[in-house]
């Protein structure tokens, strides 16, 4: 499974880059409100500290629109990946740049039919936000479950299922155990990974009883 940070805070992403943990990064218009910093700027910087795919999402509602925020969002780098809304617009947008050889990730999905349509549309990522489904008293990996069996059916597809709206590190392993192909994650999330408090005791035992040997490695 691919990890991917879900935050604009380019801090947070450098110290969990040199972990070599990341393989990409996504944002939104919240996240990158959030930094208080243009979206150019915070774009470019991601880009530079983190070589996988780069979410940028546009702002636009409409087709036309879209696109041109598209074109000014792919010149950013390489690694840019399109981050478009799973609307009607957002769907022609994401087929158009797919096309193109752009890389695209449709996002606010919340039901399989939606996954498959964005699949056929040529979408590179597919976004269901598990963690809002789990709010409202659904099964947000129930949702995982659906559109991983559907995606098996027909090898045509290539589309990756991004796991979104990941609240806890039982999210992250049951999107694995399921076969998701990436979790996006936030960083506190992401850092809760590393701890049991197991490791934590024993690590504390080992240490107290090579103190006592009185000796040194270097």
């Amino acid at each position: 499974m691919k990890f991917f940070v879900d935050t604009a805070d380019t801090a947070e992403i450098k110290s969990l880059a040199a972990t070599g943990l990341l393989d990409g990064v996504t944002t939104n218009p919240s996240l990158i409100a959030k930094s208080g910093r243009k979206i150019l700027d915070v774009i470019a910087e991601i880009c530079a500290l983190v070589e996988g795919p780069v979410s940028a999402e546009v702002a636009a509602t409409e087709y036309d629109q879209m696109m041109r925020e598209a074109a000014v969002l792919r010149k950013i780098a390489h690694n840019v990946c399109i981050k478009l809304p799973l609307t009607p617009d957002g769907l022609r947008a994401c087929n158009t740049l797919s096309k193109d050889g752009v890389q695209t990730n449709v996002t606010l999905c919340f039901s399989a039919a939606q996954a498959l349509i964005a699949a056929k549309a040529g979408a590179t990522f597919i976004s269901p936000f598990v963690g809002r489904l789990d709010d409202i008293g659904q099964d947000g990996m129930k949702l995982i479950s659906e559109i991983v069996d559907i995606y098996s059916n027909y090898p045509a597809l290539q589309t990756q299922v991004l796991v979104a709206s990941i609240r806890n590190p039982i999210h992250v392993t049951t999107a694995a155990k399921l076969g998701a192909d990436v979790a996006t994650l936030p960083p506190a999330v992401l850092r809760q990974l590393y701890h049991h408090p197991l490791t934590d005791k024993g690590l504390a035992a080992f240490l107290k009883d090579w103190e006592g040997t009185g000796q040194t490695i270097a």
